[in-house]
């Protein structure tokens, strides 16, 4: 059967609490069978335009209509590490009413292990009832192939495992899964391959292709945008526009937009002159004839109109991200393992990194990459066996994927910066905001790091590198949040950084500016490669 879902956005204008517009006048449709793909700079709004698409914000303006049931994959999954359970996140993509039902027999358990009287049970057996009735009897069969599929474990399995337990790619295919399978017939995806391997970001390109529902994506993975999209939402200079065509052609679709509104712009600029020289001359020839004063007049309010009519908008600005990674001369020998054994993960194994090399982590998720990493970081709590040590004058610098700074949560950017921390030395506000500016992140600079986007997390988690003096980067997924300005100023950053670099990516664009390739096998070897190889399985382990 066809699809049969649709999303139409009105108009839609929202608001910041600080009174800053967002954006207004966004209307576009995503159809069914289309994957259309939401894409700007970081900060344009592109996750406020989702959660009020999907019903979690009020617009300042406009409306937006669905059919056929939605489903939202939020940005954050794949960082939770608070304690829930798969249920939980399964349950938390659910439609409202399933979690509504499965609320009411959680508690009336909870109930029963206290009470075993007739009442609660007869409480329990509507519950059980509401709960058949919400669908959840279907959605636990769907939910056993969906953990087969994510997890390779049933859902009986599955269900009371710790979210936290899994990869991030495992919270996404997981999810995904879900949705993907589900009954709903829009989906709204935040960040859909953000921690997916390149074989998971395959599969998603694949699924995508396949699928029939209404699909509208936020994602900055160049080869899947090219992939998988139908056409491109593009949210620039505070509005929206729309390119029917695929990613392939955007860009040149792009750079046509922006020369036609110069050229509208430059020509109402010079109607705009041709009309105020009218008038001041006018004005002058009235001053001398009764006769010309009425033609004067006219003139006027010619002008006025004009002008009451408007300008049309300016080209939007392009924005400029200019990291300034410096780094420093370290020891010969960056990094030395010996018989390095990632407790749990990987088998032991040698490596020798050497100051400048610029070393590419490759693998499937799980396989114990970022544990790597956040070994090499300091981080006493992974366990391994073996020798792991940095060489003389390395200072490490840890980019975490998943953004968890609890030390930064409730403090604004300036604050941030103005205060310094234990290997980093506090600016003064005109110094931290010019810092500020040249990532972008000007206009946040008094928000909270928790209120940001998470390419605005990213951006401003590479500013604090760069001020921390460190000659070893350690990068976890770094371009996953960036758009590709940022992404290709990174980059640009990394070729002039005077230091180390070791990074963790998915990212097949990204990944091709690097040297050397360091693989983590599903067969838990660990060897290095002359290119980067993305067919690699899960690492099989007891689940």
């Amino acid at each position: 059967m066809p699809g049969v879902g649709f999303l139409e956005a009105n108009a839609l204008a929202y608001r910041l609490s600080d009174g800053r517009r967002l954006f207004h006048d966004v209307s576009f449709r995503v159809s069914a069978d289309q994957v259309v793909a939401l894409v700007g700079d970081n900060g344009a709004g592109k996750t406020t335009l989702m959660r009020i698409l999907g019903g979690e914000l009020k617009p300042e303006d406009g409306a937006s209509h669905t059919q056929g049931g939605v489903a939202v994959m939020p940005q954050f999954i794949g960082s939770v590490r608070d304690g829930r359970t798969v249920r939980d996140l399964l349950l938390e993509v659910a439609p409202a009413a399933l979690r509504a039902a499965a609320a009411e027999l959680d508690e009336v358990e909870l109930a029963l292990m206290d009470t075993d009287d007739e009442a609660t049970q007869l409480r329990y057996a509507s519950a059980l009832a509401n709960w058949g009735e919400a669908g959840g009897y279907a959605a636990e069969v769907l939910w056993d192939t969906v953990t087969v599929a994510a997890l390779g474990v049933p859902y009986d399995r599955a269900r009371y495992r710790d979210v936290g337990s899994l990869s991030g790619g495992e919270q996404k295919r997981l999810v995904l899964e879900a949705l993907l399978r589900g009954p709903e017939q829009v989906l709204l995806l935040d960040e859909p391959d953000n921690y997916l391997d390149v074989p998971g970001k395959r599969w998603l390109e694949e699924r995508l292709a396949e699928t029939d529902k209404a699909v509208l994506l936020i994602s900055h993975d160049r080869e899947l945008l090219a992939a998988a999209a139908t056409h491109i939402v593009t949210l620039e200079g505070g509005t929206a526009w729309v390119h029917g065509g695929g990613f392939g052609t955007w860009h040149e679709a792009r750079v046509a937009r922006m020369d036609r509104m110069a050229e509208l712009r430059r020509r109402w600029d010079e109607k705009h002159q041709q009309l105020i020289e009218l008038v001041r001359s006018l004005q002058r020839a009235a001053m001398m004839s009764d006769d010309m004063a009425s033609r004067y007049r006219a003139a006027q309010t010619r002008l006025r109109k004009f002008e009451e009519a408007g300008a049309p908008p300016l080209p939007p600005k392009e924005q400029k991200v200019k990291p300034r990674l410096r780094g420093g001369r370290t020891g010969v020998r960056a990094i030395t393992c010996a018989a390095l054994e990632l407790s749990g993960l990987m088998a032991p194994f040698d490596l020798e990194v050497f100051f400048g090399d610029r070393v590419c982590v490759l693998g499937s998720n799980g396989s114990g990459k970022s544990h790597f990493l956040r070994l090499l970081g300091g981080d006493e709590s992974v366990r391994h066996t073996g020798e792991c040590r940095l060489g003389a004058r390395v200072v490490p610098g840890l980019f975490a994927q998943t953004h968890r700074h609890p030390e930064l949560l409730g403090r604004t950017l300036l604050e941030v910066l103005g205060r310094g921390d234990d290997g980093r030395a506090g600016m003064e506000r005109g110094a931290a905001t010019a810092a500020l500016a040249r990532y972008g992140l000007a206009p946040a600079a008094e928000r909270s790091f928790d209120t940001l986007s998470g390419g605005q997390q990213a951006r401003f988690q590479v500013l604090l590198l760069e001020l921390s003096g460190a000659t070893l980067l350690l990068l976890d997924e770094p371009t996953d949040n960036l758009d590709l300005v940022s992404a290709e100023a990174l980059q640009q950053a990394l070729d002039e950084f005077t230091g180390t670099v070791v990074a963790v990516t998915h990212d097949r664009w990204f990944a091709r500016s690097f040297e050397r390739y360091l693989l983590f096998d599903s067969d838990g070897r660990v060897s290095e490669v002359d290119e980067p190889v993305w067919d690699q399985r899960r690492v099989e382990r007891v689940r």
